[in-house]
């Protein structure tokens, strides 16, 4: 764990994070199943995972603080040092590789003076390079705090940084109507609705092209048989 001072959150916080705590702890019959969104809980308030968010976990689950720092050292949305204001996912596993999520990643890390997850001197974008952001019918695809830009290339991925870091309002290619702060995004991960769970599109043409051929074809999973047929079987 890295060193810091304070120690302990001021009083006002800590009482409010409290609240918040006992809400999430009341979703689960067991209390330390609560561990995964209250780490959001705590980074939504100091932008990592610090020690005294470790703390504060562990002393509301009855838990070690090492039992709580292995959970989030585990898992890479727990950041472990300062995150900035955005995080700027760009994919370049495979199909957006080819596509040109390799171009977009050297452009956008060129631009910005920064590698793989850190942060721009303004403290405004962390960069991570993402394995999978799951939206493979839209690549390349760049994600911020989670939400997706999609067909990017690397012009329209330098003016997005750019839009960021201005302060401009920014809004995802599909989604929530507008681009959420990492704290505020970490919060809603937590377990807290921000409201806008309806907003804007989810799945788009690309998406449900499949779904479209299968009902025009007639084509429907197959029955589980022992001989483990899997040819797809067409309705009478």
């Amino acid at each position: 764990m890295s060193s810091e001072a304070p120690t302990g959150y001021p009083e006002q916080v800590r009482e409010r994070l409290t609240r918040d705590a006992e809400l999430i702890v009341a979703r689960y019959p067991v209390a330390r199943s609560a561990l995964l969104p209250l780490l959001h809980l705590v980074q939504s308030q100091d932008g990592y995972v610090s020690r005294r968010g470790i703390e504060f976990c562990a002393q509301l689950l009855d838990l070690s603080a090492a039992e709580v720092a292995g959970v989030a050292t585990f898992y890479t949305q727990y950041k472990r040092h300062p995150n900035g204001t955005y995080t700027v996912g760009v994919c370049i596993n495979t199909l957006c590789a080819v596509m040109g999520g390799d171009a977009i990643w050297e452009s956008v890390s060129s631009h910005l003076g920064i590698g793989h997850d850190q942060t721009s001197q303004d403290g405004a974008i962390t960069l991570e390079r993402i394995e999978c952001n799951a939206a493979c019918d839209y690549a390349p695809v760049v994600m911020v705090n989670w939400e997706f830009f999609d067909n990017q290339t690397p012009a329209s991925a330098r003016a997005l940084v750019d839009d960021l870091r201005s302060g401009a309002d920014v809004r995802p290619t599909r989604g929530a109507d507008r681009v959420c702060t990492f704290a505020e995004t970490e919060r809603l991960l937590a377990g807290f609705s921000d409201g806008r769970a309806d907003q804007g599109p989810g799945a788009g043409t690309p998406t449900l092209v499949g779904l479209r051929l299968a009902r025009e074809r007639g084509w429907r999973a197959p029955d589980a048989t022992p001989d483990n047929n899997t040819e797809p079987r067409t309705e009478a």
